[in-house]
Order: structure tokens, then sequence, then C-alpha cells
């Protein structure tokens, strides 16, 4: 099991960097976005939806265990984090209540189950013959209640899974060292998209996976968002 999942991971970040590398320039800036979309209306207000996120420790089995104390800090450093990028972001923005996420809640799990898809057979190059090798996913009219709600003409979804050795973890990982094997510590996969809350298509979509990183702390928070909104498309 602990082999399979590293040699899986191999297989996707080396898919990742050859789909990448292949690509022409031109095609390389406007993957992460939808056809005919460049930037956000000037006037246009955009809405937050606080990040789906979920910290793990891994067992020496490689078996991931949650752990609600990371979650929670997690979850504050990525919103104070998202809070920070105001330049980035732009001036007409709102973030939902957290006494409205019970409310959207399937809406924010449609969001990670489409967001996955995009990962797997867009950025990864694992390509549908329907997409034409293009950004072209859609959230549908899932998405009128938060335009309702919000008055926004855009919302910006997070989804964040972050998973950490533990020290069982680690011994294991300088035996299988020695013995000349690598197994995996932790790795951090995290999706950003911005939802036209009109057409409930996903206009831009960013997304990463990488075995350092720490949402635990405030700073690497940070970093983490920094990295996920780049190219984020400014309102002009």
């Amino acid at each position: 099991m602990i082999f399979m999942r590293l040699s899986v991971l191999r297989i996707v970040v080396v898919a990742a960097f050859a789909n990448f590398v292949s690509l022409p320039a031109v095609q390389a800036q406007s993957k992460n976005l939808a056809p005919g979309f460049t930037a956000r209306p000037v006037a246009s207000k955009l809405v937050i939806v606080p990040v789906d996120i979920e910290l793990f420790s891994l067992s020496a089995g490689g078996v991931p265990e949650p752990k609600a104390d990371w979650t929670l800090a997690a979850t504050k450093h990525f919103s104070s984090a998202l809070k920070a990028k105001s330049d980035v972001l732009g001036s007409n923005v709102t973030t939902l209540a957290e006494s409205q996420l019970d409310e959207f809640a399937e809406l924010s799990n449609l969001h990670g189950a489409v967001a996955t898809s995009i990962f797997r057979h867009h950025m990864l190059g694992l390509a549908l013959p329907t997409k034409d090798g293009k950004l072209l996913w859609t959230m549908g009219d899932a998405v009128t209640a938060l335009r309702d709600k919000s008055g926004a003409d855009y919302a910006l979804f997070t989804w964040v899974r972050d998973s950490y050795a533990s020290a069982e973890r680690k011994v294991a990982m300088v035996a299988f060292a020695m013995l000349g094997v690598g197994i995996a510590g932790g790795t951090q996969t995290g999706y950003a998209s911005l939802v036209d809350l009109n057409t409930g298509q996903i206009v831009w979509f960013n997304s990463l996976l990488r075995p350092t990183g720490d949402l635990r702390e405030e700073k690497p928070a940070l970093e983490t968002v920094v990295d996920l909104l780049k190219g984020f498309p400014a309102a002009k």
C-alpha cells in the first residue's frame, strides 16, 4: 500500500511536469482560463467562500488520520491569508459568513468534486475528448442561491488537503531509506476556482501538489495562499 501510494504520487507529479513543459508559452498561460475569459469587469463583486480544508497525520503505515485541532488552526490561518491578499482579490470583495456555511455545504462539496475533475483531466493532461484541452467546466445553476444571497458576480472557492508524517511515520521513512527505499511523508494538495455566478462556469482555475508546506503556521499558510492565487484574474 505504501509503495503504491508513492508510485501514484510520482506518476502524477511527472505527468503534470511533462504536460507543462511540453506546452507552448501562450498555451501554458491560458491553461488556467476558460475560453474567452481574460479579466473580471472592474465593477464586479467577488464573494469568498470559506475554504474547504482538512489536515491529516500519516500513521507509520501511511494511513491518514484527521486532526481536528490542526484543521481548526489551518482554517484560521488560511482565512487570514486570503484577507491579506486584497491587492490580488480587489476591493469589491465580501466573505460568506461562517453562519451561512451549512446553507452552502452542498455547493462547497460540489466544487470539491468538480475541481478534482479539472485537476485530473485538465491540469495533469489526462484530457477528456469532449473538452478539447480547454477549461470547460461548470457548476451549473447550483450557484444561483449563492449569487442571490451575496449579490456577487463571481465566487472564489478553495479546497485544500494537507498531511504530515507522524513520529512513527518518520521513523519508518528513515528505516526504509537505509534500505534504499523511499516512502512519502506528507502531501499538500490545493485547488482554487473563480466561478461566474451568472452562468456557473469556472472561468479560472489553479492547483498545487507538493510534498512541502505547513498550514498549521501563519507564515507558511500565507505562502500556500500566494501560490494558489498565482495568475488570479484582476478586476479591470
